[in-house]
């Protein structure tokens, strides 16, 4: 693997083997530097993760008023709501539309005028569904024509605390409320009918918000008084996202085995994990307490299956499943996934152009993305179209292949979340010399 003015040459043909840490949960770090900010005094970060994402909102939070510092490994916060107050100049969220979303809550709660922009694939992102409840409670966000597009400028202010039912399964949506809600007036009250990942909600408890949550059925009711946080500790687990490239990596390539450790066991987080076991795949699954574990993926033969859209709610896992089922036995159907066409790219026409890269065929039935499976992945040239997980994605599936090179464009995508993706499949054996945007220097 090689990579050279943002493309990734990969070569297959080789085992991968060993085990590995991957990069600190990307949602919850974006969630500790917000609530470190938020909070009154001094916290530290452990396990931060070092992508061009978070580092955009590490910008962010510095820009509105906390003081932010390294110490050694760990990030030191110093924070507080009084210290906090729009910036001057536009916030620049990069390529992170959780960064954005989730600053929107937060500063719709300042008094003054804040305007939330980003990279050209972020402008093209839509967050009409972050501005209508923040309406609803008071705040002035408007955006680019009707989907509300970045730059989005907000006029925050005194809040007051709404009921929300949260109308398609959105942590982003749901954590921009709930920041909101902690400096409104009156309780707030956010009901999704499906549960995604509970990352914002836990770590308000954590940090003695006045909140609860109640199971309803398939999801969760939250509800949220007006609250101070206070300053801790977070420990940031591994990204389990991350840890699901390696997996199905291991799974794919013949005479593979890989570990990944300190991975965060969230439910909302590892619902891939059950589809590739429900696929055949042989993966374990052990605890190191506290809700963090070690996943294992070993090769193995597949079935194709169907994967409705609840059990990966945030569904960023799709693109490196899809490699799993294309070479599966069978199709295999993900239902009500209409959502990816508003990720960082398509990810929908992106998936299905991805897989016809190595010989694979899928197709977009309605919100349906259905693989063939059955095929035997080929090297070819892969264009990423900017998205970091369809360039990773890529990279697994060129491993897996028997002998040739392939090719993936856009690569410098990736140092949004994982830079040291390329130094990770060295160090499993893989094909690997890096020299380029994001690649480490590997060899």
């Amino acid at each position: 693997m090689s990579v050279t003015s943002g493309r990734c040459r990969v070569a297959g043909g080789r085992a991968l083997v060993g085990s590995l840490r991957v990069p600190g949960d990307k949602s919850i770090s974006h969630r500790a530097l917000l609530m470190a900010a938020l909070a009154d005094g001094r916290s530290t970060i452990s396990g931060l993760s070092g992508g061009d994402d978070v580092r955009h909102t590490r910008a962010a939070v510095a820009a509105l008023g906390a003081r932010v510092a390294d110490d050694g490994g760990t990030v030191v916060v110093d924070g507080g709501r009084a210290h906090l107050a729009p910036p001057p100049a536009p916030i620049d969220c990069g390529n992170s539309g959780t960064g954005l979303r989730l600053l929107a809550g937060v500063v719709a709660g300042l008094a003054g005028t804040t305007v939330l922009t980003g990279d050209e694939s972020l402008r093209t992102r839509p967050m009409d569904r972050i501005a209508e409840p923040l309406g609803r409670m008071g705040a002035s966000v408007e955006g680019q024509g009707s989907r509300c597009l970045p730059p989005v400028t907000v006029r925050g202010g005194a809040l007051s605390g709404i009921e929300y039912t949260v109308p398609v399964p959105s942590a982003q949506v749901k954590s921009a409320v709930l920041l909101a809600g902690l400096g409104a007036s009156g309780v707030t009250v956010v009901v999704e009918p499906v549960a995604t990942r509970a990352h914002t909600e836990e770590m308000l408890a954590a940090a003695g918000a006045d909140i609860t949550v109640e199971p309803v059925g398939a999801g969760r009711r939250i509800r949220l008084a007006p609250s101070s946080l206070r300053p801790g500790r977070f420990d940031v687990p591994g990204d389990p996202s991350q840890a699901a490239f390696w997996l199905v990596a291991a799974v794919v390539t013949p005479g593979s085995e890989v570990a990944v450790h300190g991975v965060t066991l969230a439910t909302e987080r590892i619902g891939f994990v059950h589809v590739l076991r429900r696929m055949g795949a042989d993966v374990e699954v052990a605890g190191e307490g506290g809700g963090v574990g070690t996943l294992v993926a070993r090769a193995g033969r597949l079935h194709g299956t169907s994967v409705e859209a609840a059990e990966i709610p945030s569904l960023d896992e799709v693109p490196i499943l899809a490699v799993a089922a294309a070479v599966a036995d069978g199709p295999t159907r993900i239902r009500d996934a209409g959502e990816l066409r508003i990720k960082e790219s398509d990810r929908m026409a992106g998936t299905v152009a991805l897989l016809a890269s190595f010989g694979a065929a899928a197709h977009v039935d309605g919100d349906d993305l259905v693989i063939d499976g059955g095929a035997t992945l080929r090297a070819g040239a892969v264009d990423a179209r900017g998205d970091h997980r369809l360039a990773m994605a890529g990279a697994v599936a060129g491993l897996a292949c028997d002998g040739g090179e392939t090719v993936i464009g856009s690569w410098d995508a990736v140092a949004t979340s994982y830079p040291g993706f390329v130094e990770a499949a060295v160090s499993l054996g893989g094909m690997a010399v890096a020299d380029g945007p994001g690649s480490g220097g590997a060899r």
